[in-house]
């Protein structure tokens, strides 16, 4: 039986006939750029999300890069983020000039740690990232509270956690704004690259608005020194097409997840674990084990493909040796960097599937 390590193939024939009308009447109007159809996605996707603006650019690490720079930070400003994320986190903070510092997260949901959070808050810090890893929301409560307390703006980095909700709220919608990523293989997924930002904060809709597109209020009056940061037209009419279906997708990740935690159990290797107070949409299929590399090479060799999200904690990269971290640091994200594996996830995996991934693990391992 083969299995891929994401399949597309039913989501795309799903909304294929939508996108195909959609792209001809673009097409036949070359409104290729911000088109009417960028703003009825924004609609829906706020309306999704439970806010009031969604501002459509062209990837999610503009999408963060664009709410720091709306909140008007810069060099001299800390923000704090996880050390176990994707490093595009972090570039977006280095690319408003402000420093970056690094937070240990927690073992079990592999989220910013908020008791460490508070720890490393100076007079420069001026907002704090939390990322909804692997597709469950950090602790907003906490983080909010020590936000709150010190007055430092929370973005939420929400690019792994479409549809994910704390407390029955949906992620994004906690802090000052949600930042999302439209890449191919996140549960809202666009057929090429895009994001946005959504916010109740007018202040951030406003900047961000102008921000994206050269700064400017009209065709030739450019109030500040903007970027060429749009989502596409075409975009947009394939996330709206996926919008309607991103809740049951995310139902389809969840009864795949619980295939696995059967199935793993068996085996005895630990599954990701939910906390009760919030959903899991399953971005990412993280489980850890011991000799990972002997492990996804006997994976490889019965034809089951694996990855690492993320194998080097950003501390540690090479990229950010500036910011005077060491190995050591971070303990708990350098041990689950060193464990953790991410088997085959997605909506239409069927339970046969599932099992035919574990069987080949149980003898890897």
């Amino acid at each position: 039986m083969s299995v891929q390590f994401i399949d597309f193939a039913k989501q795309n024939t799903a909304i294929q006939p939508e996108v195909d009308a959609g792209w001809a009447a673009v097409i036949a109007k070359s409104a290729f750029i911000m088109g009417p159809q960028v703003k009825a996605f924004e609609a829906e996707f706020a309306s999704y999300c439970g806010v009031k603006y969604a501002l459509g650019v062209n990837s999610g690490t503009d999408a963060l890069y664009l709410a720091l720079s709306a909140l008007d930070i810069g060099p001299g400003d800390e923000v704090i983020l996880p050390t176990h994320t994707f490093i595009a986190t972090a570039l977006c903070v280095s690319y408003t000039g402000a420093a970056v510092k690094f937070v240990d997260v927690e073992e079990v949901t592999y989220n910013i740690d908020p008791a460490k959070l508070a720890k490393v808050i100076t007079n420069k810090t001026k907002a704090i990232i939390p990322v909804h890893l692997y597709g469950q929301m950090a602790d907003m409560a906490g983080i909010m509270a020590i936000a709150d307390k010190h007055g430092i703006a929370v973005i939420e980095d929400a690019c792994q956690a479409h549809g994910a909700r704390y407390k029955g709220v949906r992620s994004g919608a906690v802090g000052r704004a949600g930042c999302f990523s439209f890449y191919p293989t996140k549960g809202l997924g666009a057929w090429g690259d895009g994001g946005a930002v959504i916010t109740n904060d007018e202040k951030i809709k406003y900047m961000v608005e102008m921000l994206r597109d050269y700064g400017r209020t009209d065709r030739y009056s450019h109030k500040m020194k903007g970027f060429n940061s749009r989502l596409d037209t075409m975009q947009a009419i394939v996330l709206s097409a996926k919008l309607k279906h991103l809740d049951e997708w995310n139902k389809m990740r969840q009864q795949v997840a619980a295939v696995y935690a059967v199935e793993l159990g068996k085996i005895g290797v630990a599954v990701p674990q939910t906390v009760a107070d919030r959903d899991h949409v399953y971005q990412t299929y993280a489980i850890r084990v011991k000799s990972r590399e002997k492990v996804m090479e006997s994976l490889k060799a019965q034809g089951i493909p694996s990855l690492i999200h993320y194998p080097i904690p950003i501390h540690l990269q090479e990229a950010y040796i500036d910011a005077g971290y060491k190995a050591g640091d971070f303990p708990v994200s350098e041990k689950i960097a060193s464990e953790i594996l991410s088997l085959p996830m997605f909506p239409h995996m069927t339970a046969d599937q599932v099992k035919e991934v574990v069987n080949a693990l149980q003898k890897a391992l």
